[in-house]
């Protein structure tokens, strides 16, 4: 998922010590969240990153969802009433949609429940389509659905023809029956249905907040919108009308060997409430979490030595305070980004050799890790099919190498290069320590930079618009798949899509055509072979480290199980009265 964000992502921090009470800690039944940085948005539509995603998720719903408890991934029905019949050589999905599944309440309802409809889903990917809604999710669907593009091309910006023109492969042979034809076979259909861009929209609420839904939630969840205050909190309570739901009675063996089938069969969700916290320092964080006003975080690094004994254990001291540490390899990975529209460094591929050999990443991520991230040799994660763990970068820390590319850019020792910009995806005191490191780095041979600290919204809207030069990016993935990697590259997903560095090439392109069509297996490993190998020679991403999350959380939670892909999780977390 873009933008981490990535949370390091998902749980950080409080706003301040005083914001958070024992008092709250001991509220009924309400976890208490913490978030790293501001909720970009709360539009399904538009949220891509994980901070916005911890929040969406548990309000709105799509026809599938991850089971809790069983790796590797398993999609399971949610919103449908089972998986879709495929036919047509993979190219139509018929997907019948459980009845009375009521939405929030809304103004836009006129005081009646409003059930979902199969139109409702149609009108959530219209919106994806619809230029004005700016959707990140657009990618998902460009030029697969039969007619959508078409859509989307006579539609335009006018409004009225959003809602009153129909699309060839979108249609609603009755209120619960969802017929989706493709233009050609999309293994990662079912995927992009587990997706917060396609959450059923009521047409209603379209309508009466003129398709601005930035700043409410119009879902079906087992949590509703109570209160937004955007620099501070976010606050979601119970919903009292949600359906039969149950927590799941079967799992993987981790799922067994730490008991989280106990409460196997009974109804959902437990919790009260969750309430948010934004906030960007990590020590405020650590000191919130010992005085047990956060329910979760992951470890801070400079407090790693004070959770962490050097057996990689907890400490006695937090054990014996009832902590639990659960350690968690990611889907979540990071690198450097290159404008490659930028007349100076997207042109000049030596210039960014130079760079990828000047930057020492074991070290950073000692210093910003405390070794828990795991150097990345590829531009895919561990974890995905086709993934070689044995696959080596072809660039290295060496100052001697990246000074003879700096030669070969034109610019010897620096001479005649202009200042780069260096932008930030947050204003943490962390954030302007990783940009001080690349700074000083980059000095050594010769190379000026000047950091921009940006709010994470203001980050991803420079991102959106092509105003970044060069920055850390990083990915959480939607799916376990490598086209969904691989999609950031490529050039029909220029931003506001993932391919925020504005990469294009027609190879690289026509081989993602051909990847995107294939089940797992040996031609599909040498195309990602043969694409990487491409990226290597081109150079928009310098890559860093795949995380790892060490996250600490107190005992009165149970039934907590962390994923870098299952957000809707909220729902299956448990407060036990100590």
């Amino acid at each position: 998922m873009k933008y981490f964000t990535l949370l390091a992502l998902i749980f950080l921090s409080l706003l301040s010590c005083r914001r958070v009470t024992d008092t709250q800690y001991t509220q009924k039944n309400i976890i208490n969240v913490p978030l790293s940085g501001e909720i970009s948005t709360l539009d399904p539509a538009s949220s891509y990153d994980t901070i916005s995603a911890s929040v969406v998720y548990q309000v709105y719903e799509q026809l599938y969802e991850y089971h809790y408890l069983k790796r590797p991934y398993t999609l399971q029905p949610l919103l449908a009433e089972g998986m879709p019949k495929i036919e047509n050589n993979g190219r139509r999905y018929t997907i019948k949609i459980k009845k009375g599944i009521t939405y929030h309440s809304d103004p836009s309802f006129n005081g009646q429940p409003r059930t979902v409809k199969a139109q409702d889903f149609i009108t959530q990917i219209k919106r994806l389509a619809y230029l004005p809604s700016k959707s990140n999710g657009w990618w998902l669907f460009d030029g697969k659905i039969i007619g959508l593009n078409k859509f989307r091309e006579t539609v335009g910006l006018d409004f009225e023809k959003f809602r009153t023109t129909s699309i060839k492969g979108l249609r609603a042979p009755d209120d619960h029956t969802l017929v989706i034809d493709l233009v050609e076979p999309y293994p990662q259909m079912l995927y992009a249905l587990a997706m917060s861009f396609t959450s059923p929209m009521p047409i209603e609420a379209v309508v009466k907040y003129e398709n601005r839904l930035n700043d409410r939630m119009i879902g079906t969840g087992p949590f509703y919108l109570e209160k937004w205050t955007p620099l501070s909190n976010l606050v979601l309570k119970k919903n009292p009308i949600y359906r039969e739901s149950f927590y799941p009675s079967q799992g993987d063996r981790i799922a067994n060997t730490r008991n989280l089938i106990k409460d196997g069969g009974k109804k959902l969700p437990f919790l009260e409430g969750v309430k948010f916290h934004v906030i960007k320092e990590a020590q405020t964080r650590w000191l919130n979490f010992r005085k047990k006003n956060i329910d979760l975080l992951v470890i801070p690094k400079d407090n790693y030595s004070s959770a962490i004994n050097p057996n990689g254990n907890l400490t006695n001291e937090l054990e014996t305070e009832g902590i639990q540490l659960q350690i968690f390899p990611t889907l979540t990975y990071w690198w450097l980004s290159f404008n490659m529209k930028d007349e100076l460094l997207g042109k000049n591929k030596n210039l960014r050799y130079a760079i990828a050999h000047a930057v020492n990443i074991d070290r950073y991520i000692r210093d910003f890790t405390n070794n828990i991230g795991q150097k990345a040799n590829s531009i895919f994660p561990p974890g995905v099919p086709g993934y070689n763990p044995s696959n080596r970068l072809p660039y290295k820390y060496d100052l001697k190498i990246a000074r003879d590319y700096l030669k070969k850019a034109g610019f010897p020792e620096g001479k005649g290069l202009p200042q780069l910009i260096y932008d930030v995806r947050g204003t943490s005191a962390t954030n302007r320590q990783q940009a001080q490191y690349i700074k000083k780095e980059l000095a050594a041979i010769g190379i000026k930079i000047r950091y921009e600290l940006n709010t994470f919204p203001a980050f991803l809207e420079k991102s959106r618009s092509g105003k970044l030069q060069f920055w850390q990016d990083g990915w959480a993935m939607d799916y376990p798949d490598p086209e969904n990697s691989l999609q950031l590259l490529i050039t029909k997903n220029h931003s506001p899509g993932p391919n925020s560095t504005f990469y294009s090439n027609p190879e690289f392109d026509g081989l993602f055509n051909q990847l995107k069509l294939l089940q797992d297996g040996e031609k599909k490993r040498k195309l990602m072979e043969k694409m990487e190998n491409i990226i290597f020679e081109e150079m928009p991403w310098i890559m860093q480290y795949y995380a790892r999350n060490y996250i600490l959380y107190h005992k009165r939670l149970k039934n907590f199980r962390h994923s870098d892909l299952i957000y809707n999780n909220m729902k299956y977390l448990r407060l036990q009265n100590l």
